[in-house]
């Protein structure tokens, strides 16, 4: 009762602002077999919706000036109305009768019988025994409300919610720090490495709910039942959005459209691609940090994917290739820029454009390479230390809590390169520009140029018997701020990885990973004589069990 009730009271409002706005209503098509302009299409509008009959003013097409007074039957507006050429207006504006005979009084009253049925079935079809549907008042023998619309069957029978599916995966981990310097350890991407509690964990949990709902709209929410609050060190496993957005097809191939809500940010081929195809059980920091955390953010973001390369997108993920999915050949987007499920802090929205083209040669090997860049303002939360270890508490300058709420100039440019396992696989990609940045002396955070990338290959085996076995190596350079980290901490990343994935089966897969590090811890401590951000140099070991359902 209260969601009719409301889209009701949101039909009246409507209509009377248009009135209101116009000073008439929206106009209607009619044809008419005027031997002047026979099947003439005129544009009309109706000068009254009162009962059953309007009369309806326009210009019409023989004499100049002349207007035109015809009976038309609201209730019957289909989008074009067609009225006898009998019934043609007089110049002087009076409001002639159709000529009589045209139509038996018998035949009126089985129109309206066959009328009154079709409405019956339609709605008992549509809603179901008993159900009234949402009408407009200009339309009311069946035109239905946009929020009607949303819920007509397709042509195979299915309402829009039936054409939504679930999916989803876990990660289980076991992390265990080797050896290391008395720094302590810290992946990027991984909160479970920490040197001192360590074993078990869960890194994600997913399940997504997404289809096409219609020709020219799809759904996507991907809740993870696994997050760990910033700041908690006894509470874990809570549900935070990771994705909820809404794809508006301009056209029904699906080339051109718009995506609104939260997204991936389209930068950076490893940012795209799911955690649940990924190779290595983590994103490198160079490409990662520009878009952390989460790699998303609350924007529009316009995708052009032709039709053929939406089947090699889809084909890329669907064969095991390791592919990002359609994010189109060509992205632009405006956005937030704090990061995924962070608060906005300024009023300066990010932007961002990728273009990136994938092919595939005679041989049927895929190579795809792109080109993306971003430029924003963004808001560094500031945290107390003491510069190098010495003197007195402070926060530095530049951060949101040394009063700078306006944020730090960003740009970020990358290059991405990909020649795909078939079965022997090369990727690599790179970043340069400036961002966020503390300084040497640790006092203030300003924008600093940063470089970074990383290499990697992997080579596919399909056993056969005993599922796929896909080794890897990859080496990553970074030297640069860590703008998302309190402070913004600027230092230099060298990270070794080795590991291998096995798909045991399309539902399972284990991953082992090892890990030489030398990368800046950076978190921030408060402590007399505390250098903070100093490099832990080590050894880990991580094993993954990836459950896909």
């Amino acid at each position: 009762m209260r969601l009719k009730l409301l889209m009701n009271v949101t039909v009246l409002i409507a209509g009377t602002f248009t009135s209101f706005i116009y000073g008439e209503q929206p106009a209607i098509e009619f044809k008419t077999a005027s031997t002047t302009a026979p099947n003439a299409t005129l544009p009309l509008r109706p000068a009254s919706y009162g009962g059953q009959a309007a009369f309806i003013n326009q210009p019409g097409t023989g004499t100049p000036n002349e207007t035109w007074h015809t009976p038309v039957n609201v209730s019957e507006v289909t989008g074009v109305v067609t009225v006898n050429a009998e019934a043609e207006a007089k110049p002087d504006g009076s409001n002639p009768e159709a000529k009589a005979g045209n139509e038996k009084p018998g035949e009126d009253k089985k129109k309206d019988e066959k009328k009154s049925a079709d409405k019956e079935e339609f709605v008992e079809t549509h809603y179901g025994h008993g159900v009234k549907p949402l009408f407009n008042s200009l339309h009311e023998d069946g035109y239905r409300s946009l929020f009607d619309s949303l819920h007509q069957p397709s042509k195979s029978g299915k309402k829009w919610y039936d054409k939504l599916s679930i999916r989803g995966y876990s990660q289980f981990r076991w992390n265990r720090t080797l050896t290391g310097n008395g720094v302590t350890p810290q992946i990027l991407g991984d909160s479970g490495i920490n040197g001192q509690r360590e074993d078990f964990s869960i890194r994600r949990m997913r399940l997504i709910l997404s289809g096409d709902v219609s020709d020219h709209l799809g759904l996507y929410l991907q809740p993870d039942f696994a997050v760990t609050p910033e700041g908690s060190t006894r509470n874990t496993f809570f549900a935070q959005l990771r994705d909820v957005y809404g794809d508006i097809y301009i056209d029904t191939d699906k080339i051109h459209r718009f995506r609104v809500g939260l997204s991936k940010v389209p930068y950076g081929f490893e940012n795209l691609q799911s955690s649940q195809n990924r190779l290595a059980l983590d994103r490198t920091e160079p490409i990662n940090i520009g878009v952390s955390p989460n790699e998303r953010d609350l924007g529009i973001f316009y995708y052009f994917t032709p039709v053929e390369k939406q089947k090699l997108f889809r084909d890329l993920v669907d064969g095991g290739l390791k592919g990002s999915g359609n994010y189109g050949i060509f992205g632009l987007g405006i956005y937030n820029g704090q990061g995924g499920s962070q608060i906005e802090l300024n009023k300066s929205p990010y932007f961002v454009s990728r273009f990136t083209y994938p092919f595939q040669l005679d041989n049927g090997q895929v190579i795809e390479a792109s080109l993306q860049g971003l430029t924003g303002q963004h808001v560094v939360q500031g945290a107390e230390l003491r510069p190098l270890g010495r003197g007195n508490a402070i926060t530095p300058r530049g951060t949101l809590q040394g009063n700078n709420n306006r944020g730090i100039s960003e740009e970020r440019v990358a290059a991405s390169f990909v020649y795909y396992p078939q079965p022997l696989g090369f990727q690599a990609e790179w970043s340069v520009g400036h961002a966020p940045g503390l300084t040497d002396d640790q006092r203030s955070v300003v924008s600093r140029n940063f470089k970074g990338g990383y290499m990697q290959t992997m080579y596919m085996w399909d056993t056969n018997d005993c599922g796929i076995l896909t080794p890897f190596l990859r080496y990553q350079y970074y030297e640069g701020g860590y703008r998302s980290q309190p402070n913004a901490p600027f230092g230099i990343t060298h990270i070794y990885e080795i590991g291998v994935e096995w798909q045991i089966w399309k539902e399972v897969e284990l991953v082992c990973e090892y890990s030489k590090v030398n990368r800046p811890n950076t978190s921030t401590t408060n402590a007399p004589g505390f250098v903070n951000y100093r490099n832990y140099v080590g050894d880990i070991l991580r094993f993954q069990l990836q459950l896909n359902y």
